[in-house]
C-alpha cells in the first residue's frame, strides 16, 4: 500500500483514539455531576455504569459483522455519533430512569467505536510492518487527560456540567467525522475461513480474561478516582478532576514509549512489572489517605496499566481462524465484563464500608493479571517485529 496513504491513515486513527479519550475523560470527571443531578448514591451510580457496560457487551456480539460489512471507517462515524450524542444528553434528562437507557446507548456506541478503531490500528500495524498500537492507545490517554482537564477548567470558570457536555461533545463529534475521512476506505479481505464472530474459548478466552483484569483495573480509575478524591479526601471538584488528569497523563506518557519498549523487552515482563507497580502504588495511596499522594499514586497506577490493553488487544488479532475485528471483539467481550463487574462490585463495597476499601479491587485485578500473564504466548523483545513481518509475508 502507498506509504502516504498509510501515513494519512495513521494520523486519522491517532485522532480517533484521541476523540474516544476526550469523551471518556469528560465522562469520568462528571461521575460526581451525574450523582448530584439525579441524587444517586454509590449503588445507583454502579447501576448506571452497569447499563453502559450492558450496552457495550451487547454491541460486542455484533461488532465483527458490522465492521466486516461496512468497514471500520463508516462504523467509527456512526458509532461515534451515537455515544457522543448520548453523553451530551446525559445531564438533560427529565427522569433518572432515562439515565439507564441513555447509558446503554452510550456504552453500545462507545464499544463499537472502540473495536472499529482498534481493528484499524491493528491493520495499520500489519500493513506498515512496525509497532504502532501502543502509540494509538497513548492518544486515547492524552484525550482522557484533555477531557478531564477541560472539565477542571470549566468548573473553575463556573460553567455548568450540562453545558460542558454539550460544548465539548459537539466539538468532538464534528472533529471525529472529519478525521474519519483519512482512515482506510476498506481493509484487505480476511481469509475465506476467518470468522467475523467467534465465541471466546481456548486462547481467545485466556486473553479475554486478562483483558478483563486490565479493564477492571482501568475502570476503577476511570469511574471512581475523581469521586474518591472528592468524597473520601475532601478535595474541591476542580482539584478532584486533576486525579483523572494525573492518571491519564502518566498512562499516555508510558503508552507513547510502549512501542519502543515492546521492541526491546519481553511483553510478559512488561505486563508483570506493570501489574506489580500498579498494585504497590494503589496500596500506598490508600494507606496515605492524602490528596497529593493520591495524584502521584494514580499517576504510577497509570504507568503500570498503560501497556496492558495494547499488548493484549494485539495478541487477540493474531489468533488463527478469526478476522482481526472478530478477534478483538471476542476477547474484549470478556474484557468488558470487567467493566460490568467493576461498577456494581465497587459500589457495593463502598456502600457496605467506604470507597477506600472498594478501590482495593484494583489491587486484586492486578494480582490476577500478574499471575495470568504467563499463560499466553507473547512476543519477546525484538521478536515482536519479526513476528509482525512474518504475519505480513504470510498474508500476502
Amino acid at each position: 500500500m502507498d506509504t502516504r496513504r498509510l501515513t494519512r491513515a495513521r494520523w486519522a486513527t491517532r485522532a480517533q483514539f484521541l476523540h474516544l479519550g476526550v469523551i471518556a475523560g469528560l465522562f469520568g470527571a462528571h461521575v460526581p455531576s451525574l450523582a448530584a443531578r439525579y441524587a444517586l448514591n454509590e449503588q445507583r451510580i454502579a447501576l448506571t455504569l452497569l447499563a453502559a457496560t450492558a450496552g457495550s457487551v451487547t454491541m460486542l456480539l455484533l461488532a465483527g459483522r458490522i465492521i466486516g460489512r461496512v468497514g471500520a471507517r463508516a462504523t467509527s462515524v456512526g458509532a461515534g455519533w451515537l455515544f457522543v450524542l448520548s453523553l451530551m444528553l446525559l445531564l438533560q434528562l427529565p427522569s433518572p430512569w432515562l439515565v439507564f437507557v441513555v447509558m446503554f446507548l452510550y456504552g453500545a456506541g462507545q464499544s463499537l467505536y472502540d473495536i472499529a478503531i482498534n481493528a484499524e490500528g491493528s491493520m495499520l500495524e500489519l500493513l506498515g510492518q512496525r509497532a504502532v498500537m501502543s502509540g494509538f492507545h497513548a492518544m486515547f490517554s492524552v484525550g482522557a487527560m484533555l477531557g478531564a482537564g477541560a472539565a477542571s477548567l470549566f468548573f473553575r470558570s463556573g460553567v455548568s456540567p450540562a453545558t460542558q457536555l454539550l460544548v465539548v461533545g459537539l466539538g468532538v463529534v464534528v472533529s471525529m467525522t472529519v478525521a474519519a475521512q483519512g482512515m482506510l476506505e476498506v481493509h484487505p479481505p480476511a481469509d475465506a475461513d476467518s470468522a467475523h464472530f467467534a465465541w471466546p474459548r481456548g486462547l481467545l478466552l485466556t486473553i479475554g480474561l486478562l483483558i478483563l483484569a486490565g479493564m477492571l483495573a482501568e475502570g476503577v480509575m476511570y469511574n471512581w478516582s475523581v469521586l474518591y478524591v472528592q468524597q473520601e479526601l475532601g478535595a474541591l471538584p476542580q482539584r478532584a478532576a486533576l486525579a483523572y488528569v494525573a492518571f491519564s497523563g502518566a498512562t499516555a506518557a508510558m503508552r507513547f514509549a510502549g512501542d519502543w519498549v515492546r521492541a526491546r523487552v519481553a511483553e510478559r515482563t512488561v505486563l508483570v512489572a506493570g501489574a506489580v507497580l500498579s498494585m504497590s502504588a494503589m496500596a500506598a495511596t490508600l494507606l496515605a489517605h492524602d490528596a497529593t499522594v493520591a495524584m502521584v499514586g494514580f499517576a504510577l497506577v497509570g504507568v503500570g496499566l498503560a501497556t496492558v490493553v495494547p499488548i493484549l488487544y494485539n495478541a487477540a488479532t493474531r489468533v488463527p481462524g478469526v478476522s482481526r475485528a472478530a478477534g478483538i471483539a471476542s476477547a474484549s467481550s470478556i474484557g468488558y465484563v470487567g467493566f460490568m463487574i467493576g461498577p456494581p462490585l465497587v459500589g457495593a463495597i463502598a456502600h457496605a464500608s467506604n470507597l477506600s476499601w472498594a478501590l482495593c479491587t484494583l489491587i486484586a485485578a492486578c494480582l490476577a493479571l500478574m499471575l495470568g500473564a504467563g499463560r499466553i504466548p507473547l512476543a519477546t523483545g525484538r521478536a515482536a517485529s519479526a513476528a509482525s513481518a512474518a504475519s505480513v509475508r504470510a498474508a500476502s
